[in-house]
């Protein structure tokens, strides 16, 4: 018997039995349905916090730091300081791809009667290409001078320092109008002095404290975002390091640099010292293994994929228990499916005894009930992803915005491996549920068959 034929004698069967197919179909539906939704918020979720990790920063990042820089170590042996030469070892290390230092220090920015208190931040040209721009572009490092690359939350910082009543950067308060892109920022490195030369300060000498000098920097880029925009970039000036460098021992020439350390006798150190670093790793998959060789080295490691990792298994039970929730409805189905399978064998118990007369091979009769509850699983299947999206629409329409408070994203989400996979997984039961069925209609006797009224 051909296969078309087979397909034509099951099809015809289901339409004869239209309320036992329909009722059938809609267990799998439902068990579809409800397996495809559960596994779509596992996903949803899973993804959202994936995308929310990801938002803090890369997800190949590993954030050095070094406990030295903040009272040395605990074990009295010499203190593990980040310097040029750390760096170099952190470059050969495998699966490394860059390494990026960070110099900070605290400087004053003025503009017109305004002030601020920012922290000047001096990074390598491969982590600035990395910062999120609005205006402007990265700063020239061919030449000699600093440029700025300034958060989008800095303005905040600035107030009339006549007006200490009326601090800005607060929740609430009027931010005043700082235009780094047009208007002169002037920088103060020597907060010390400045504040000693506001206070009256005097030398051991008697004489007054001098104001410092003040320094002109021109703003190359303004970083993504508006007032209220949180990014990992908003709060600080970025500039080129090496320039800082520069700077920081130009102003400093016979004072120790400000959060440098210095030896036993109090004096700095001939070198820089760095107070973080951030290691850039080729695969996601490679970072904790970098990431454990740096806290044998002594220093401190952290990265996202140590939030990631923890998230993802709390993700993987939860999405375990929403599929088996799920399985458990198409399980039903499947038991629905065998019981109609089993009452059409009893009700087609001479059709079968007239087929094995005239000669039909065995192995037609039994594909002829798999074909059907095939057939039936296929149906629900489709069925069931389509019921499956308007589901996961509804529940991203009106139900995101109640359990994902501060989080943009879809609650429930369907990939298209997952619609194939249900509707494939739907046949396989179907077929599955008619597979005792079909063996029980391949051992009727074919004499009893057609006896049988």
């Amino acid at each position: 018997m051909r296969f078309s034929d087979l397909l034509s004698m099951s099809v015809n069967n289901l339409r004869r039995r239209k309320l036992r197919t329909f009722l059938t179909v809609l267990g799998v539906v439902i068990g579809t349905a409800s397996i495809v939704v559960m596994v779509s918020l596992g996903i949803g979720l899973n993804e959202l916090t994936m995308e929310q990790i990801a938002s803090y920063g890369s997800l190949t990042e590993i954030s050095i730091y070094s406990d030295a820089m903040w009272g040395g170590s605990d074990d009295g042996k010499d203190p593990k300081y980040m310097t040029d030469e750390v760096m170099d070892q952190f470059r050969r290390l495998d699966h490394v791809t860059t390494v990026s230092p960070i110099l900070s220090t605290y400087v004053i920015m003025r503009q017109g009667v305004y002030q601020a208190n920012v922290n000047l931040t001096g990074v390598t040209k491969e982590y600035m290409e990395k910062i999120p721009l609005k205006e402007g572009t990265v700063p020239d490092t061919s030449g000699n001078e600093l440029q700025m690359v300034v958060g989008n939350m800095v303005p905040r910082q600035f107030y009339n320092p006549k007006s200490r009543s009326n601090r800005y950067g607060m929740s609430g308060d009027d931010v005043p109008d700082i235009d780094f892109m047009n208007k002169p920022i002037f920088v103060i490195f020597d907060t010390d002095a400045y504040y000693q030369s506001q206070n009256g300060s005097t030398t051991e000498g008697g004489t007054p404290v001098k104001a410092p000098k003040k320094y002109l920097l021109p703003t190359s880029g303004l970083v993504e975002g508006g007032l209220e925009d949180w990014n990992n970039y908003s709060y600080s000036v970025y500039v080129d390091i090496d320039m800082l460098k520069s700077q920081l021992k130009q102003v400093f020439k016979k004072k120790p640099i400000p959060n440098q350390p210095t030896n036993k006798k109090g004096k700095p150190f001939n070198y820089f010292v760095y107070e973080q670093a951030v290691v850039e790793v080729d695969d996601m998959k490679n970072v904790t293994e970098v990431q454990k060789i740096i806290n044998d080295m002594g220093f401190q490691a952290n990265s996202n994929m140590d939030w990631l990792e923890q998230s993802q298994k709390q993700s993987n039970m939860v999405q375990a228990v929403l599929g088996g929730i799920g399985a458990v409805s198409l399980f039903v189905a499947a038991i629905g499916i065998a019981n109609t399978m089993m009452m059409s064998i009893y009700e087609r118990t001479k059709e079968i005894g007239i087929i094995k007369v005239l000669g039909c091979d065995m192995g037609n009769i039994r594909n002829m009930f798999l074909l059907e509850s095939g057939f039936i699983g296929f149906m629900g299947g489709v069925i069931g992803i389509v019921l499956s999206y308007g589901i996961s629409f509804i529940a991203n329409k009106f139900l995101s915005g109640q359990f994902l408070v501060g989080i943009e994203g879809d609650l429930s989400r369907i990939p298209p491996w997952l619609s194939v996979s249900a509707v494939g997984f739907a046949i396989f039961v179907g077929m599955a549920a008619g597979f005792f069925p079909s063996l029980r209609a391949m051992k009727l006797s074919p004499l009893a068959a057609i006896r049988n009224e």
